[in-house]
């Protein structure tokens, strides 16, 4: 039996070529339904889709802290799902002074990727 290379695709959402706060994306031409991964029509119509970008602002909709080691992590790491504005809810690491859970709701920006290659997302300093 020989053994066969498969090459699986990155399920995290990329950033938009050559941009480090923008994600690329893609919005259903038909009913406007924001995705930031890759699919061959709108999962809610299957209308066409049409190539956009999202970012980088958004709120925290969820967020917790792990505070346990995981293969190539150092603890604590804060992750949130984010509601990008006007576009798709996405998963991110957040950065934080305090490494305390943020609340849902607090304005965030995408700041670029961490080394692991996963979104990474800051409070928005210019928010009050």
């Amino acid at each position: 039996m020989n053994a066969r290379t498969c090459q699986i695709p990155d399920p995290r959402p990329q950033l938009a070529e050559g941009s480090q706060s923008t994600i690329a994306g893609w919005q259903c031409a038909s009913c406007r339904h924001p995705l930031a991964l890759p699919a061959p029509w709108c999962p809610l119509c299957h209308g066409p889709l049409e190539t956009t970008t999202w970012g980088p602002g958004g709120t925290t909709w969820a967020a917790t802290v792990l505070r346990v080691p995981l293969p190539g992590r150092t603890p604590p790491m804060m992750l949130a799902y984010i509601d990008l504005d006007e576009g798709p809810r996405v998963l991110g690491h957040l950065t934080s002074e305090t490494n305390e859970r943020p609340e849902c709701g607090t304005r965030v920006r995408l700041i670029g990727v961490t080394a692991a290659g996963d979104l990474l997302f800051a409070p928005n300093q210019d928010d009050s």
